[in-house]
């Protein structure tokens, strides 16, 4: 015999439940069949909010009836022949009579009490099971309705009633061997006390129904009908990239279930865990799906890890004080404060020292617990010897189940680690001396985070996911947009790294998409977007809380920069080719590189120097390793390099300073660049990494530009100065010629002290030569002292400042 038990979704509606009669009339061909249904979907919730309603003096109790009723005679209409319906429409009529009657008596008294309850919430069962049941008989016709209640006993226990296995067990053997029925449907989640009061098994006791019914007959095979294709590695709606167990252990399965797998309710593994009955968990609307076979034998994995599950809601007791050190009994005391109170215990850790006590409970219970712990141990508290008991709510716990988790070393390493590189607080630790479980409570806000990282973790192959939050796509942001877009494939199967872009915003508009905004379309999604607010987009981005999480800032913004801190101190990492926050006071760039250290958030900024040139990176590199940096010369400005590179007596200054906006080789305010405050910034920078504190207004600023182009406040009026002093810079390039030299914009720095400015490059500098847009920074160190360390390239550009960003990105991903 086979025991099916289909759940709340699986009979929803009239669609699903024809899609259940058909699995059931299939499977009938060759098995004798005992199918367990639950309620409809929400039925249920309503019949117990019908019950509150009532026992509150509220007359809208009556409202909810109607809605139940209606429910249920439109799923009659949709599946019953109308030569059928008579009889089980009068069935209907008399059930919901009798839930009027008891509602109308609730509100009479003013009362519901626990009795009263358990029939009125397992009226949903009664209902769907008679109603399935005749549509059944229309497809098999040696099918029947069994009312559990006849055969399942129970103590007087309402709400979550104790099973007598004894009695049940004979009666549910006694119907099977005196009926020849090919399928009989059971109403779930309903039974009797002995003395004939309608009880239940606790919601979610379909599951258990369906357990008890197949331990009874010595079932070959209890299938579990769903609406998932199984139990998963994580909860497919937290976790996206869950993937379908096909096998577990019953052990395994347990703690799953009890840790919040919500597939399977808890108790239903005990009736079969005696005779070896495999429980199969399928899925109603993809039935050719495996799903998951849960017995004593599954099959061996590389992974010791089966899944990863959790529980909200969760309050975490603590008790503790030097008067419980070496005092037998404490534990003891506690414990049975919470099991008189009937308060659940879902996790337990104590200090060695035995100082203090901690226990999870669910945040429901916290209030009424602390009251009762504080009044138990009221003496000792009053004596100082014992603290009051502390409460902290809105927690979660997290648990890794595995059976062969003992064979492996490190898994508590590797999970704690993962969790701390993503700033996830874990406030307290439980793992038994099995080891098939490690608990780890935390902020229910980054309960989500936390799953997915534990995910990629152990389940993705070590692929990473690093979601990008980019702010400004002008030019450079447009080509590391398309740059992402072409290699994202790449990334994925050759480094493991997976990116998505999760905001874009630029000065009018931003997006948000948890997904991942679709690339292909990035321009037209983003004009549609909401208006651009910082302060929004920050809060936005904190709130999603994504594991991996990258604030890329592609601005020269002053007010963007400032807002750093805020990201680095909730563990987002920052990427930037904006100079101005490392270059801004000293205290403030401080400030970022220990933010970035204590909340373990990358703070990179490599294209704030050289574009995509790996100037900074070198730099740290040598740093790290004991080296000292003694003297730099550097030209750093590849709009500059470019610009004296292509003045001549052909081609004007006003005109080459245009076209180098133009290309996207000078900063949207031209001026930045050839005042030299650009590179300024950038030498500044240099000398910071280098490990000297230095402030911009240390730097010496030899600016070549006339006083009035320096005094221009808009690049209309700017570019008019450059046409007017024309003869300035013509002056500049024919001194150049007449001392056989070049102009270069040179930025050094030498025993503490730093400048820039224009300087005539003699033929035989290594400056001399460099072309177009290139940079060159010469590092002169305690190791290279004659020679130079150099490092020359384009040093400017939006597809090589774009490249550098990227790169960073990819580096963060590399960690």
């Amino acid at each position: 015999m086979i025991v099916l038990k289909f759940g709340g979704t699986s009979v929803a509606n009239a669609e699903n439940i024809s899609k259940t009669i058909a699995i059931v009339a299939n499977k009938s061909k060759e098995n004798q069949l005992a199918v367990v249904v639950s309620a409809f979907s929400g039925v249920t919730d309503l019949l117990i909010l019908a019950g509150k309603t009532a026992g509150a003096k509220d007359k809208g109790y009556k409202d909810i009836v109607s809605q139940i009723e209606k429910k249920h005679k439109d799923a009659i209409d949709e599946l019953v022949s109308l030569s059928e319906q008579s009889e089980i429409i009068e069935t209907i009529n008399h059930d919901i009579n009798h839930l009027k009657t008891l509602l109308d008596g609730c509100y009479l008294l003013g009362e519901l009490s626990s009795r009263t309850a358990d029939i009125v919430a397992g009226f949903g069962e009664l209902l769907s099971s008679q109603i399935i049941a005749v549509a059944l008989k229309q497809k098999v016709s040696n099918s029947a309705f069994k009312d559990s209640r006849e055969v399942i006993k129970t103590n007087s226990n309402f709400g979550k009633a104790a099973v007598d296995f004894e009695v049940t067990n004979e009666l549910i053997a006694d119907y099977f061997s005196n009926n020849t029925t090919q399928v009989t449907l059971f109403p779930g989640f309903i039974a009797s006390s002995l003395d004939g009061n309608t009880t239940t098994l606790g919601r979610g006791g379909s599951d258990y129904t369906a357990a008890i019914i197949a331990a009874a007959v010595k079932a070959d095979i209890l299938e579990i009908w769903t609406d998932v294709n199984g139990m998963f590695t994580a909860n497919p709606k937290s976790v996206k990239q869950a993937q379908p167990i096909e096998t577990i252990s019953y052990q395994e399965a347990m703690e799953l279930s009890h840790f919040g797998a919500k597939v399977l309710y808890p108790p239903t593994i005990q009736p079969v865990l005696k005779d070896s009955i495999p429980i199969f968990i399928k899925n109603t609307f993809e039935p050719e799906a495996y799903g998951t076979l849960i017995s004593n034998t599954p099959e061996a994995s590389s992974n010791p890890i089966k899944g990863i599950t959790h529980i909200d809601n969760i309050a975490l007791l603590t008790l503790e004080g030097s008067g419980m050190v070496g005092v037998a009994g404490s534990s003891k005391r506690l414990f049975e404060v919470l099991s008189n109170e009937n308060i659940n215990v879902i996790f337990i850790t104590q200090a060695s020292s035995e100082h203090s006590i901690c226990v999870g409970i669910l945040n429901a219970d916290a209030d009424k617990a602390k009251t009762a712990i504080d009044k138990a141990f009221e003496m000792e508290i009053a004596q100082g010897k014992v603290d009051p008991c502390i409460v902290e709510k809105d927690l979660c716990i997290v648990a890794l189940v595995g059976e062969s988790m003992k064979n492996h070393q490190g898994i508590s390493g590797k999970m704690f680690s993962t969790l701390g590189k993503n700033n996830v607080n874990i406030r307290a630790i439980a793992q038994g001396a099995s080891e098939r479980n490690i608990s780890v409570v935390i902020n229910e806000k980054d309960v989500k985070k936390a799953l997915n990282t534990l995910h990629e973790r152990f389940f993705e192959d070590n692929t990473k996911q690093l979601n990008l939050f980019v702010m400004g796509v002008g030019n450079v942001g447009e080509k590391f947009i398309d740059q992402i877009s072409q290699q994202k494939k790449f990334l994925k199967e050759n480094l493991k790294i997976n990116v998505r872009v999760i905001a874009l915003s630029n000065s009018r508009k931003m997006v948000f998409d948890e997904e991942g905004i679709n690339l292909k379309d990035w321009k037209e999604t983003l004009s549609q977007g909401e208006t651009a607010n910082p302060n929004d987009f920050i809060s936005r981005t904190k709130q999603l809380n994504l594991r991996n999480s990258i604030f890329v800032d592609i601005t020269a913004n002053y007010d963007i920069a400032n807002i750093y801190d805020q990201f680095l101190g909730q563990n987002i990492a920052v990427v930037t080719c904006n100079k101005i926050a490392c270059s801004s006071g000293y205290n403030n760039y401080k400030n970022l590189k220990n933010l970035s250290r204590k909340y373990n958030a990358p703070f990179l900024f490599e294209t704030n120097v050289g574009a995509g040139l790996p100037i900074i990176d070198t730099l740290k590199h040598l740093i790290a390793s004991g080296d000292k940096v003694n003297r730099i010369n550097a030209v750093l400005s590849g709009s500059l390099n470019f610009i004296f590179n292509n003045f001549s007596d052909t081609y004007n200054f006003h005109d080459v300073v245009k076209e180098a906006g133009v290309q996207g080789f000078t900063e949207p305010d031209p001026k930045i660049d050839l005042s030299g405050v650009d590179v300024a910034r950038k030498i500044l920078i240099l000398i910071r990494e280098s490990g000297y504190e230095m402030e911009m207004e240390d730097i010496t600023n030899n600016s070549f530009l006339p006083k009035e182009c320096m005094e221009t406040t808009n690049n209309e009026d700017f570019f008019k100065s450059l046409t007017k002093h024309a003869s300035h810079f013509d002056n500049l390039l024919a001194e150049a010629k007449a001392k056989d030299s070049r102009l270069k914009f040179v930025a050094s720095f030498e025993n503490g002290k730093a400048s820039v400015g224009l300087q005539f490059i003699p033929s035989d500098s290594p400056f001399y030569n460099l072309e177009g847009k290139d940079n060159i920074v010469q590092f002169y160190t305690d190791r290279y002292i004659d020679q130079p360390l150099l490092i020359k390239g384009a040093g400017a550009g939006a597809a090589v400042t774009a490249s550098g960003i990227f790169a960073d990105v990819v580096r963060i991903g590399n960690v």
